[in-house]
């Protein structure tokens, strides 16, 4: 899953060179200085012509997120070195009723770059590999993709969306913000369990869904994927064929967005079910370097989550709770089950009102059928020392996740998240010592 890396000071250098073309195409930047404190956007509002062109339908979006983590104790390799990862991404969001007459309709395109290095492969076991990241942002291929190229159209007064395109599973499907830098507390768990059948920003696919929205409230949809391994290679990001296909997935979903009392409070309630036609090595079925059967794969999860307070009023500050969960089928998975709840409280100051604390923990089960195969393999090749470099380390019970962060606003465009993270059983292998691990997070609206 985790490719060669390329050299990321080429690619830091056309990224910015991107952005410093984007700047000067805006003139003399005025409304909204450059790195004001109050503007949305770290260039500033190009004389208003930015407001303006998003009021007219164009909406431009230039975001950097960075990742950095270091091992303080624990883990399989000791080292305390830091390392760090980033993601550039390069968005135009097209209104096209006001830019075309469409109505109801609007267009997505997004570019997205990784780089950099990932602390996680460190903490754990190289010859088992890990079960989450300390550094959520690194991942699925450190290279340039077209994330999102897709066409939302609303009928029927938006009682009906149909979404066709480029897409990413996650972003209609299992869905919400998080701030968290361990991947076991973000958006889209379904795909980070799965996720050789559900493919998750930044890695996308030919597909769409059909969302039918039968009050503000309440929505159901389905989606449906093409499955193309090769989308996660390296230097594919751009690649728009589908082949070699090896099937479909369909997601289906119901949800719930209710506001409770007269603070409104905001909720968002999921349920959702997967089928992926491609056919996957049965665990249970192995014996003496083979398995006797395939078998298609599916699985379900679980997003339950609520504002539990507001302060004095404002529902956009209070004490919020997220609880997930994830089965995967007992056949074809790696990790069968995953439960997380976590609680984040928004404006937890009154003079720090866009400020949050978050905190959260995690449980990643492996499949023990997974864990059996591994040890009769070990028995096929006679070695049983988990030293031996041949040895394949048991991955077995359950690698749990933990993590508490401070969101600092520091401006309208720049956050900054310094967190603790403990990861317990890295890899689920329990020879790993468990490993504490501080890092930063940050995050700039260009």
């Amino acid at each position: 899953m985790k490719s060669k890396q390329p050299k990321t000071t080429l690619k830091r250098s056309v990224a910015f060179c991107g952005l410093g073309l984007m700047l000067a195409s805006g003139s003399a930047l005025a409304d909204f200085a450059p790195l004001s404190m109050d503007s949305p956007y770290a260039f500033g509002d190009w004389e208003g012509s930015r407001t303006q062109l998003k009021n007219d339908g164009v909406d431009f979006q230039v975001n950097y997120t960075m990742e950095s983590a270091s091992n303080f104790s624990g883990g399989y390799n000791q080292s305390t070195s830091a390392r760090y990862t980033d993601q550039w991404a390069f968005g135009t969001t097209l209104d096209l009723e006001k830019l075309l007459n469409w109505n109801d309709t609007q267009f997505q395109t997004t570019i997205t770059s990784r780089n950099g290095q990932d602390l996680t492969q460190y903490i754990n076991d190289p010859r088992s590999g890990g079960l989450s990241s300390v550094q959520e942002v690194w991942g699925r291929g450190q290279t340039w993709r077209l994330t999102q190229f897709w066409l939302n159209k609303g009928f029927f007064d938006h009682a009906v969306e149909v979404k066709a395109g480029r897409v990413t599973v996650g972003e209609d499907f299992d869905s919400f913000d998080s701030n968290f830098q361990n991947l076991a507390f973000g958006s889209g768990q379904a795909g980070n369990w799965r996720g050789d059948r559900w493919y998750n920003w930044p890695v996308s696919q030919w597909g769409g869904r059909v969302k039918f929205n039968f009050t503000p409230e309440l929505f159901f949809q389905v989606g449906f994927y093409n499955q193309t391994p090769s989308n996660y290679d390296t230097g594919n990001g751009f690649r728009l064929d589908t082949s070699p296909t090896l099937g479909n997935m369909v997601p289906v979903e119901l949800g719930w967005k209710p506001a409770f009392g007269a603070d409104k409070l905001p909720g968002n309630y999921r349920v959702g079910m997967y089928y992926s036609s491609v056919r996957g090595d049965n665990y249970s079925s192995y014996n003496e370097g083979q398995y006797g059967e395939d078998n298609h794969s599916y699985g379900g999860y679980l997003l339950l989550q609520q504002q539990l307070t507001a302060m004095e009023g404002d529902n956009t500050r209070g004490l919020g709770v997220t609880v997930q969960a994830v089965m995967n089928d007992q056949k074809t998975s790696k990790t069968d089950n995953y439960q997380s709840v976590s609680f984040v409280w928004k404006g937890p100051f009154d003079a720090r009102p866009k400020d949050e604390i978050g905190v959260g923990a995690a449980r990643i089960h492996v499949n023990n059928d997974y864990g059996n195969m591994l040890r009769k393999t070990n028995q096929e090749n006679g070695v049983n020392d988990y030293d031996n470099p041949t040895y394949l380390p048991i991955q077995s019970g359950s690698e749990y996740n933990y993590e508490i962060y401070y969101n600092a606003q520091v401006t309208n465009w720049l956050k900054l998240r310094p967190n603790l993270q403990y990861v317990a059983s890295p890899g689920a292998v329990s020879e790993v010592k468990n490993a504490f691990v501080g890092g930063i997070s940050a995050n700039i609206n260009f």
